[in-house]
This record gives structure tokens, sequence and C-alpha cells, in this order.
């Protein structure tokens, strides 16, 4: 077979698809899915993307969704050491809500992270507070005290505090000032550079 004949059959093909309603359909089908994505992309909060691990909400989402200016949602919870904490008891205090996992990579590899910007800011009265999502005390304590973290940590094991805060996706972050106002919330693994402009922020 000859290329024109081919060149030509191709040719129609095209014009086929371009002129069908079907066609038509498609693309303006392809082109709003990306509208949507990219809407998306660019409304979540200072999303990274970098490293995300998609979690499952078991627990109820009461209250609120958490907003950037309002009064920070409290909990009560006991840390993996056995003491009771509370959000509203840490008032007063810079407060760096961290959400993560053991079994999530990026959360790991952040974690001496973490650590050091928590002993940076540790003298301005700065707490961070880390929720470890679906495992037990015995398993984060293991854990925390294998790597060195000495920041309160607290087992979620049924994402009770995790669904309050809408956390979807980990690591999260959220930055909450000595009023108790959120400031800043935070999606993904972040730089070194990125926890100390945001604790710095809140540490004021």
């Amino acid at each position: 077979m000859s290329p024109l004949p081919t060149v030509a059959k191709r040719k129609t093909w095209q014009q086929r698809i371009r002129e069908s309603r079907r066609g038509t359909l498609l693309v303006l089908a392809v082109t709003a899915a990306i509208v949507i994505g990219l809407a998306y992309l660019i409304e979540r909060p200072t999303a990274t993307a970098a490293g995300l691990q998609a979690i499952a909400l078991s627990g109820p989402t009461a209250g609120a969704p958490p907003k950037i200016g309002s009064l920070a949602q409290d909990f009560t919870a006991t840390t993996v050491d056995g003491k009771k904490v509370s959000l509203s008891g840490l008032k007063g205090h810079p407060v760096w809500l961290t959400f993560g996992a053991t079994w999530c990579a990026a959360c790991v590899a952040e974690a001496p992270d973490v650590q050091a910007a928590y002993e940076k800011f540790k003298p301005k009265g700065a707490i961070v507070l880390a929720i470890f999502i679906r495992e037990d005390s015995a398993t984060v304590k293991d854990y925390a005290d294998r790597v060195g973290l000495t920041y309160p940590k607290v087992a979620d094991p049924d994402t009770r505090i995790a669904s309050a805060y809408r956390v979807y996706g980990i690591p999260a972050h959220f930055f909450i000032d000595k009023s108790g106002i959120l400031r800043s919330i935070k999606t993904g693994g972040l730089s070194p550079e990125q926890m100390a402009a945001a604790l710095t922020e809140i540490s004021r």
C-alpha cells in the first residue's frame, strides 16, 4: 500500500473524530477534568504533595473543619508516656500539631528535622505535639525511643483527632499561635527552612 492512501485515511479518521459529537464531548470532558484538577491543587492549603501518604478516616468528623485565622479545635488525649494533654491547656505556647505515622515513609524521613526544629524553638516556648494515626501507644513509643524523638506524642488508632482536623493525607502540619489561633496548614513533607519559617510566625 502506498503512503498516500494511508495519510488520506488517517486524515479522514481525525476529521471524523473532531466532527463527531462523541469526540467533542470527550474533549470537553478532558478539559473540564484538567481545569478542576488544577483548581484543586491551587486551592488546597499550602500542599506540597511531596511524599504525601493518603489515609482513610474512620473517626467522626465532629465540629467545623479547621480554618486559618480561627480558634483551633480543642481535644484531649493521653501521650504515649501516659500524660494527659489538651490543646486548650497549651494556650500561651506556640503549638505545632503534626500528623504522621511510623508506616509513612515521608513522615519518618522528616522526623529528624522535626526534632531539630523542636530543640531550636523549645527555648521560645514552642511545643510540638505529634499525632500518630492508626497506631497504638506501644508502637509509637518504641519508634520514638529508637529514633530519639523527645516531643510529646499521641497515638490516634481510630483517627479520632485526625478526623476532627480533616486530615486526609500525611504528613500534615497545623501551626497554632499562643492564643490558640490556627495560623497555617501545610500538607506534605516540609524542609527545615519551611519548619523554621512557620514556627517563627507563631512564636512572635
